[in-house]
């Protein structure tokens, strides 16, 4: 059977609460279906949507990088150091999420920010650097 756009948005979750009347509420399928049926717009959205991924796997593996890193990050030594080092990683994982080397594009962001006109700073976001890159070559 195929599924319109308009099977999901706005539509109640496909259960009948009778259903699990006779389910102990401590039981974990019991509470596994309670949190989808609460969320059931959210986790039918995908359908409707094909840009949304069923799983978060592609932010997780984003995040295994920082998990592993943990002991190295130690070097912060506070929490205003720990700060400093988020406020660089962010810029770094942006650049990779946009296909752009992080060391091309921060040497160059760099070599360039003082005589770009503050109008037009966005052209050194790394997905806008990543267009002039390649109209460049």
């Amino acid at each position: 059977m195929r599924h319109s756009e308009s099977d999901t948005q706005g539509s109640e979750p496909p259960a009948n609460p009778a259903r699990f009347s006779k389910l102990s509420r401590h039981n974990d399928v019991t509470k596994a279906m309670d949190y989808m049926l609460k969320r059931w717009h959210a986790f039918s959205r995908f359908l409707a949507d094909g840009r949304i991924c069923l799983s978060n796997n592609t932010a997780e593996r984003a995040l295994r990088g920082v998990a592993l890193d943990r002991k190295s990050w130690l070097f912060a030594g506070s929490d205003r150091g720990g700060e400093r080092a988020a406020a660089m990683y962010s810029p770094i994982v942006t650049a990779r999420l946009n296909d752009v080397d992080p060391r091309a594009w921060l040497a160059d962001v760099l070599a360039r920010i003082g005589d770009q006109p503050a109008s037009r700073l966005n052209d050194l976001l790394p997905w806008h650097w990543k267009l002039r890159e390649r109209f460049a070559a």
